[in-house]
């Protein structure tokens, strides 16, 4: 029995076959992985001493290759069958934290199998993470991030409750400009915008609204007596952004456009079947307006390399 941190030791019930009780390995004392452990057990958060028995396996949930990946270790197949999920289920294209991993990796020249050395763990799971949505140990990020010389809530995409904008500038970053279509994309990925409008006092107002994307058209939901309604019947600017400080990158995304009342009862109608989400700010929203862009344009900020 060999283990990495992370690893979940699993005590089978002689009687039952079933599982008796389980718990995450948090301490190693060899470093070949083999027994004792230090185990975290989930029925109790306690961390005692374990030499496994006969009837102890492991779970090495952080050890599974990605499809497609030849030549993987025995223990890999065990992880496939252990977890239960077929391979076809697994979500494809990379996670956030796979993605600032991939990206750290790449910044300090390193080779996944270096990294994965470093990390002491298998290099078919970090192309798994890298690849594909995770959802990794704390004990596997804690590992990952000493071996790139950065920190845990980093590769988690550290600083998401602070204001953005307060990361370290890219060494070469690059600023294009996004085409129409990009534009369109990333508008039809988020549910919320901000839109500028005159408020009463003849001041301009920016506001948070959830949106959809239906037939090109921004529609939100509103009340007829709040800020937003007064983007009726006037040109307005509607604007999408994302930033990403632990990874010095965003894009942003303006619509510039007259904004409608939308009053067909079928059309108010298909609109609200279609809605993904009900306004965040609560109450009676029921007054739907619509933003036909005659102008749409954006940046992204990327590494240079890139």
């Amino acid at each position: 029995m060999r283990a990495h941190l992370g690893d979940q030791l699993v005590i089978d019930s002689p009687a039952t076959g079933g599982a008796r009780r389980d718990g995450e390995i948090v301490g190693l004392h060899h470093d070949d992985g083999t027994p004792p452990y230090d185990v975290r057990w989930s029925d109790t958060d306690e961390v005692t001493l374990v030499f496994p028995g006969p009837d102890a396996h492991l779970r090495h949930l952080e050890h599974d290759a990605p499809e497609g990946v030849r030549g993987t270790a025995p223990e890999t197949h065990e992880v496939a069958s252990a977890a239960g999920a077929p391979r076809s289920s697994v979500p494809s294209g990379p996670g956030d934290i796979g993605r600032r991993v991939a990206v750290e990796r790449r910044r300090r020249g390193l080779s996944r199998e270096e990294t994965a050395g470093r990390a002491r763990m298998s290099p078919y799971y970090l192309a798994y993470l890298e690849e594909r949505p995770a959802d990794p140990t704390s004990a596997a990020l804690v590992r990952l991030a000493d071996a790139l010389g950065t920190t845990v809530a980093a590769l988690r995409g550290g600083g998401v409750d602070l204001p953005p904008g307060q990361g370290h500038a890219l060494l070469h970053p690059r600023l294009r400009d996004l085409s129409p279509e990009e534009c369109r994309t990333l508008l039809s990925t988020h549910g919320v915008g901000r839109i500028a409008v005159s408020a009463s006092d003849g001041h301009p107002v920016v506001v948070p609204v959830n949106y959809e994307v239906v037939d090109d058209a921004i529609v939100f939901r509103t009340a007829p007596d709040s800020v937003t309604a007064r983007a009726a019947e006037t040109e307005v600017a509607f604007e999408v952004d994302q930033v990403d400080d632990a990874l010095s990158r965003g894009w942003s995304v303006l619509a510039v456009g007259p904004a409608r009342v939308v009053t067909d009862p079928e059309a108010v109608t298909g609109l609200a079947r279609r809605a993904h989400t009900t306004p965040w700010a609560g109450g009676e929203r029921e007054m739907w307006v619509s933003i036909r862009p005659v102008s749409l344009t954006g940046r992204r900020i990327t590494p240079g390399d890139r």
